[in-house]
């Protein structure tokens, strides 16, 4: 109930998913396949602290490092350098 209250409060609309329908938000299913495939089935976690360290470092490869093939090749943090970079000579 706190998450539906925080999204009341901030005026967030709140969509649930049909069951047996993940392409009504295609993205997120695609993320969590590759989080799932490239941290979650790779890593045995035996703490939380583990735990945490192992998706802190996969998080900084997906974004760091990891091309995305929707955005040209290129790694998240290369296009928000390309943008920050436009927008300032803009």
């Amino acid at each position: 109930m706190a998450i539906l209250r925080w999204c009341q409060q901030s005026r967030v609309e709140w969509h649930y998913i049909a069951p047996g329908k993940p392409m009504q938000n295609g993205f997120i299913e695609s993320f969590n396949g590759r989080f799932r495939d490239e941290c979650l089935n790779k890593t045995l976690f035996s703490t939380l602290a583990h735990a945490c360290s192992a998706i802190t470092l996969w998080k900084e490869y997906y974004n760091e490092h990891r091309p995305h093939s929707a955005l040209g090749n290129k790694t998240p943090a290369e296009l928000a350098a390309k943008i920050s970079l436009e927008t300032k000579a803009a």
